[in-house]
């Protein structure tokens, strides 16, 4: 945990503007610490790689501790709470995003410690067909006792919140904008309920003005925090596909709920399906299945010969080619086996169901 005193500086860093977050990493990995950073020499600073004068042109600007004085106040007042990227407690998830914030402000009761974390997203404009799909979502893998993470807007995003809290899950609603004010209004008569379990992250300032941009960059660490992202419903072009790009270039799972072709709320879903830059999701067990989860108290499935389990000629070659090594992945059997992912994802499920396989996190397979 930061002091008082490296907080400030921290602070200020990250109102240094055209700074980034992936260059005050740097800075803060090569000096030390936050205070360092402002007290070094620029020419010293500027041997670090990719930091140029440029982006260390404001460093210098006494704004930058003033305001920070006034959001440590703000932040002593309200009871909200903070994470270094260097600390322990900072979101192990996000931690490994290059681009994650250096410093968040949390609030509520929130517990990463040992779970499992999804982010839902989707549609403000949620139709009865998405609203039914991810209430019944959560509800079948409420035994696993996520943690769910969206970010409080309308539509989709407040259906998982409210869910959530009604099977007792952990949920973080991820903010656009500082604690001091919730967006929209109309959700604040949940704040209590998500405080009391769960909570709010954000990157942004009591002060930070309330901007469009706001919600791409809350996008990242919706993301970033969690295993996978689900897209409920999307139409053709929306933030939550932005979303499901972020999770595929942090290399995280994105899964997608297939809709009718005529559905103009589910096109950014079945082209996320088409495109393959999301898996098929029919029901929660094809989200347990992908990130390798398993029931509380589930025990792995006992070995058993494979002398009278009947194998078609495809499985044979999965088989195979798992004998060979101890785990391997999805990516790397389809290229040995010469067949589309999705072919070798349905073989695969074929061998768990008949007791040989065993699905590990990060789409790796072994035999049993």
């Amino acid at each position: 945990m930061l002091s008082k005193n490296e907080l400030l500086y921290t602070l200020a860093l990250q109102r240094v503007v055209n700074l980034g977050d992936i260059s005050a990493k740097k800075l803060l990995l090569t000096i030390g610490s936050a205070e360092g950073i402002f007290k070094e020499k620029k020419r010293h600073l500027l041997k670090v790689e990719g930091v140029g004068a440029f982006k260390l042109k404001n460093l210098d600007a006494k704004i930058h501790l003033l305001e920070a004085e006034e959001e440590i106040k703000f932040m002593e007042k309200n009871g909200i709470s903070f994470s270094c990227f260097l600390d322990e407690d900072y979101p192990q998830h996000l931690k490994n995003c290059i681009d994650g914030p250096i410093l968040i402000f949390r609030k509520g009761t929130i517990n990463l410690q040992n779970k499992k974390i999804i982010s839902i997203v989707g549609t403000r404009k949620i139709t009865t067909y998405g609203r039914i799909f991810c209430e019944n979502l959560i509800e079948e893998i409420a035994p696993l006792c996520p943690i769910i993470v969206s970010g409080y807007a309308y539509g989709v995003d407040i259906v998982a919140h409210k869910t959530s809290l009604n099977h007792n899950l952990q949920t973080i609603a991820c903010l656009a904008h500082g604690m001091n004010q919730t967006y929209p209004k109309i959700h604040s008569k949940y704040n209590e309920q998500i405080m009391g379990n769960g909570g709010f992250i954000t990157e942004f300032w009591s002060n930070d003005a309330f901007d469009r941009t706001n919600f791409l960059k809350r996008n990242r660490i919706i993301a970033g925090l969690s295993e996978a992202t689900i897209v409920i419903e999307s139409a053709e072009k929306g933030g939550s596909l932005v979303t499901a790009d972020i999770a595929n270039s942090y290399n995280r799972e994105v899964f997608a709920i297939p809709g009718r072709a005529t559905d103009s709320q589910s096109q950014g879903c079945n082209n996320l399906i088409k495109t393959q830059q999301a898996h098929l999701v029919n029901s929660a067990a094809d989200i347990i299945y992908h990130l390798g989860w398993q029931l509380k108290n589930e025990k792995p499935k006992t070995q058993q010969t494979t002398l009278f389990v009947e194998l078609t000629s495809e499985e044979k070659i999965m088989y195979n080619i798992l004998k060979q090594k101890d785990s391997e992945s999805l990516d790397a059997i389809a290229i040995k086996a010469n067949m589309p992912t999705y072919k070798v994802a349905t073989l695969l499920l074929n061998l768990e169901l008949k007791g040989l396989v065993q699905p590990l996190p990060g789409k790796i397979f072994k035999l049993i």
